[in-house]
């Protein structure tokens, strides 16, 4: 089904939607920094007691995870602060979930959950991120998660039409291209081993699907299925004091191995950010041999002269240079060197890849010394 057949409510969506996604990106480009939050995210809650078990409730187990999550995070990582969208029984809307976590200004969203389906004999753990859901059964789960807006008042206004039981709805994933997607499957990823090789979950891997509660979420984000109460087995399991201990300790785990991953790569792009701005503020002398206004092809004409030779393009014209120092005195050294093949050599100079003029480079070096 084409976009123009959409329901007029439904494009209305769409375009608020990717506005939300072009201010996120306008957004981006910030200073690398450190992990500094973490928002934990206990699905459903109050009225909505989520998917239910012979003897058990989802919004009591993901609570019960979700705050044993926040202690270790709180104990062995006392750098990074926690916040939680929900620390008791009360129902919280699914955008102010993720409102919680832009305002927090979070580097990871987390959002707890335990799943349910017709048929008991499935169970095992999965983590979801933002997208476009490639099976039937990924868009089951969505639908069943993001059934809970119709707890809302007026929802239908607060989610521009959007209607969690029909498939045309999820056409909208579509279109978003979740800019935090390489780092939201990195921590899924992470989630998943842990669970399989930490804990000994059935592993059912890293998913997309279209959850209303990751879509206005700024930040890396993932929705975590501890696992199935339609198995009996496994709602044992998610249900009991220990697993529960095990689950939370699977996800801490995960942040905390994400959280190395993201200072690390934080501190890489720092240093090589810097490295950029003292090249670009770095004066260096260089020799010009040569100016045509077509582009000399390499190995013929001043290439035959000399080893080294940087082209550069000034306004119509390619122009060429031999030799390069950041002391004029060492290029002053060479140029008796270079007229000897080429005459007219001259010395220019770049601040960084700008020319600018003799006068203004000596003059900037003498500043900086």
């Amino acid at each position: 089904m084409t976009i123009y057949l959409l329901s007029t409510r439904l494009k209305f969506f769409i375009w608020i939607s990717v506005l939300f996604l072009f201010n996120t990106l306008a957004s981006e480009g910030q200073d690398a920094m450190q992990f500094k939050t973490v928002v934990i995210d206990a699905g459903h809650g109050g009225k909505d007691p989520g998917a239910v078990g012979k003897t058990s409730r989802e919004k009591d187990i993901v609570l019960n995870v979700a705050l044993k999550l926040g202690s270790y995070i709180n104990e062995y990582l006392p750098d990074v602060k926690v916040v939680y969208t929900r620390q008791k029984d009360v129902f919280v809307p699914l955008n102010k979930r993720a409102e919680i976590a832009n305002k927090s200004k979070a580097d990871l969203f987390i959002s707890i959950h335990a799943n349910a389906i017709s048929t008991p004999k499935i169970y095992g753990a999965e983590t979801f991120v933002l997208g476009l859901h490639r099976t039937k059964e990924n868009l089951e789960v969505a639908k069943m998660e993001n059934s809970v807006i119709v707890l809302e008042e007026d929802y239908t206004t607060t989610y521009e039409g959007f209607d969690p039981n029909s498939a045309e709805s999820y056409i909208i994933f579509e279109l978003m291209q979740n800019i935090h997607i390489d780092q939201s499957i990195q921590m899924a990823s992470l989630v998943q081993n842990q669970f399989k090789q930490r804990v000994g979950r059935r592993d059912r891997g890293v998913k997309q699907a279209g959850f209303l509660v990751l879509r206005k979420a700024t930040m890396p984000s993932v929705l975590v299925e501890l696992g199935f109460l339609t198995n009996s087995s496994e709602e044992k399991f998610i249900a009991s004091e220990k697993g529960q201990t095990y689950m939370a300790s699977a996800i801490f785990r995960a942040v905390r191995d994400y959280k190395e991953e993201f200072d690390a790569k934080s501190k890489m792009e720092d240093i090589a950010r810097r490295a950029d701005e003292k090249e670009a503020e770095e004066v260096n002398y260089r020799i010009q041999v040569a100016s045509s206004k077509k582009k000399i092809k390499e190995g013929t004409q001043i290439y035959k002269k000399f080893d080294d030779v940087w082209e550069f393009k000034d306004g119509e014209r390619y122009k060429y240079t031999t030799q390069c120092s950041s002391d004029y005195s060492t290029i002053l050294k060479s140029l008796k060197e270079v007229r000897s093949r080429v005459s007219d050599a001259f010395i220019i100079a770049f601040k960084g890849d700008v020319k600018i003029g003799l006068s203004e480079a000596r003059a900037y070096q003498k500043q900086q010394n």
